[in-house]
């Protein structure tokens, strides 16, 4: 072992890296993907659809689709945002303090027994929106949560070798 202690500044945090990992770059294709895809459908067969629904559902129809859009458009925005890192337009520490603009908690569907009513290509359109969101949501906790103070954190490795050299000392 050495005896070599290295500076904060020398340390690789896992956080940055996120964006440049192939996990971000399948969750912006995907998210993206359902942007072209809830728009393309809100012009075309769910304005058809919308059409033929009761008065009582076709509100129901125009807030959820206006929720939905309002959910990804804030998706999209943080993704944006941190695709903007990962090709170092700006640091995370920047996109930190830009993502406050943007609202993962937004937009969240109206009542279970309401969006039953929906044609089930809007419904599948919210359900998939959430799971984008949820995803977004665990990503941005882990990219963004505050860096462990190395003072309190100690060297992780010391009760792995207490711990060998216990086993060995028996």
């Amino acid at each position: 072992m050495s005896g070599t202690v290295r500076s904060e500044a020398d340390l690789v945090m896992f956080s940055e890296r996120l964006a440049n990992s192939a996990a971000f770059n399948t969750l912006f294709r995907e998210g993206m993907d359902l942007v072209e895809e809830t728009a393309a459908y809100l012009d075309g067969a769910g304005r058809s659809e919308a059409k033929e629904l009761e008065r009582a559902v076709s509100l129901t129809y125009a807030t959820e689709s206006m929720r939905l859009t309002t959910r990804l458009m804030q998706l999209a925005s943080w993704l944006l945002l941190h695709r903007a890192v990962k090709e170092g337009e700006m640091s995370l520490a920047q996109a930190n303090r830009e993502k406050t603009k943007v609202k993962l908690t937004a937009s969240d569907p109206g009542a279970r027994d309401l969006i039953e009513k929906l044609p089930a290509a809007l419904q599948d359109l919210i359900e998939r929106s959430m799971a984008l969101q949820a995803k977004v949501r665990r990503l941005d906790q882990t990219m963004h949560a505050p860096a462990p103070d190395a003072a309190v954190m100690g060297n992780p490795l010391v009760p792995q070798l207490n711990a060998l050299k216990a086993a060995f000392e028996q």
